[in-house]
């Protein structure tokens, strides 16, 4: 199904229920979707903003896709992220994998967000009592991409 930034919300069930339509060969459905939370690094946040570099971000989301697809036998990958201002409790990004056997499907959708969260442009911006700040780049998350680094 492929790659959609948007400024909308999604429907998780709605998303899942396409990418797995009319195809009987398809035998699990791995999701994961990231929320806005309401504290980060001990700070109350009210809003998040997030932004990108139009057309590289969908290019760099669809090389994650391509990738995930030649190290994984999947049936096919969908990727939402939203841009904009969010909310606590609000959805940021959905990544699902469908495939024939659940371990493919894991393994998939563990890859692409992965790198998701550290290849493609996206910058982050939180509204804190204290005022605006970006968000750094955790070092948990270059770690957790780097185990897939062959």
């Amino acid at each position: 199904m492929g790659v959609r930034i948007q400024h909308e919300d999604f429907d998780v069930s709605s998303e899942l229920a396409e990418l797995r339509r009319g195809n009987p060969g398809v035998g699990a459905v791995v999701s994961f979707v990231g929320l806005v939370r309401d504290l980060n690094e001990g700070d109350e946040v009210s809003v998040m903003t997030l932004e990108h570099y139009p057309g590289m971000s969908e290019k760099a989301l669809e090389q994650v896709v391509a990738q995930a697809r030649e190290r994984w036998d999947v049936v096919d990958v969908l990727v939402i992220h939203r841009i904009g201002d969010l909310r606590p409790t609000e959805q940021i990004v959905l990544v699902a994998v469908t495939s024939v056997h659940r371990g493919e499907a894991f393994t998939a959708c563990e890859f692409v967000m992965d790198y998701l969260k550290t290849r493609a442009p996206f910058w982050k911006r939180e509204q804190t009592q204290e005022g605006a700040r970006w968000v750094d780049a955790r070092q948990g998350d270059d770690l957790a991409a780097k185990r897939w680094e062959q």
